[in-house]
């Protein structure tokens, strides 16, 4: 526990002083975001206070990050895990493909960054590395950090083949990221809906080290690798994403961009993949669910029928159409999360009582 407690408290510190320097560094580099503030027949009025707020915001959470685990592990004089530093690759990854989306965003000045097919292709490259090499590596007890038993909350009889293993984490890497990106549309959304899924994988790490079945082998035991320095991870994320929180919440300072966006995204889907709680990432995610369904539902609905079925996607959007403050839309949307990641975590505890 005291990994897991300084790691939190080190990142969070990191990025809650970083996060001022960075904002200052940019202003003075003219470095904001281009912001939209209207969109066709729809128009964003509290959006317009937001033009010229500096972004890449990611920078400090991913910084934050590698403090927090850095600081955990020389403080106690531990060594770092394999699985907990592909976790941070993977992370690592995915920023590298979000601040190129950022830097064109703040050169250019163009809100729509690099070209969508261009981000899927570094997703997808990322993905099949941390796919592939998440098979490699076995330790003494013959366990590899990723698992081709399809999962939920424990493995199951159903073993994929390795091509349909990678193809699952090209698809839940794509998935997370992209939703928390969609999701990151109001002042601390994310970043707030962030925390609350990586705490959901503190416990879980912890749970897991606990009844780890190199202790005791038997049916109520989790047979995933290196499950406590995957919650020191987590806490990792965790704090630097709260210490973030304190200058993006409303009014935003800065914004995480999709350097922090397409981060987290990767450390909540490497999480899952790691801790074999894949499927149970739709609870535990639940409110990037939510949003990505609602963009889907929107674009299906008026390619079919021509109507939509919100006044705009992603859902947080037909909220302020709807003239919501943009702060209550927040709060409530971290209400709802909160109950969804309660419910994935008592279905996580009711399958251990179960067994």
């Amino acid at each position: 526990m005291r990994l897991i407690i300084i790691a939190g408290v080190f990142s969070m510190l990191f990025s809650l002083f970083a996060t001022p320097l960075l904002i200052k560094f940019l202003k003075r580099r003219g470095r904001s975001q281009a912001i939209r503030v209207s969109d066709g027949n729809f128009n964003y009025p509290e959006h317009q206070a937001k033009v010229g707020t500096p972004s890449m915001g990611g920078l400090a959470i991913l910084g934050g990050a590698v403090v927090g685990y850095s600081m955990a592990h020389l403080i106690l004089w531990r060594p770092p895990t394999l699985s907990a530093l592909m976790a941070l690759g993977l992370m690592f990854g995915l920023a590298l493909v979000g601040f190129a989306d950022d830097y064109l965003k703040i050169y250019k000045q163009n809100s729509r960054g690099i070209r969508a097919r261009t981000k899927l292709l570094g997703q997808a490259f990322v993905a099949f590395a941390f796919g592939y090499e998440s098979l490699s590596y076995p330790d003494e007890l013959g366990r590899t950090p990723g698992s081709t038993a399809l999962s939920f909350v424990r493995d199951t009889n159903i073993v994929l083949p390795t091509v349909l293993f990678i193809l699952l984490v090209w698809f839940l890497v794509t998935a997370a990221t992209n939703a928390v990106n969609l999701t990151d549309g109001l002042d601390g959304l994310a970043a707030g809906a962030a925390v609350l899924t990586l705490g959901a994988y503190i416990l879980i790490g912890v749970f897991e080290f606990n009844q780890n079945c190199s202790f005791e082998q038997n049916a109520t035991c989790y047979d995933v690798r290196d499950p406590l320095d995957l919650a020191v991870f987590a806490a990792s994320v965790a704090g630097a994403c709260i210490g973030f929180l304190w200058w993006n919440t409303s009014p935003a300072q800065i914004f995480m961009g999709d350097t922090g966006s397409l981060a987290i995204g990767g450390a909540i889907a490497g999480l899952a993949i790691m801790t074999r709680t894949q499927l149970l990432m739709a609870f535990l995610a639940g409110l990037f669910v939510l949003v990505t369904v609602s963009v889907i539902l929107q674009v299906s609905s008026y390619k079919l029928t021509g109507k939509r079925v919100f006044k705009m996607a992603p859902l947080h959007h037909h909220f302020e159409m709807m003239g919501w403050p943009e702060i209550q839309i927040v709060v409530r949307f971290w209400v709802i999360h909160g109950a969804l990641v309660a419910g994935g975590l008592a279905l996580f505890y009711a399958s251990w009582v179960r067994a």
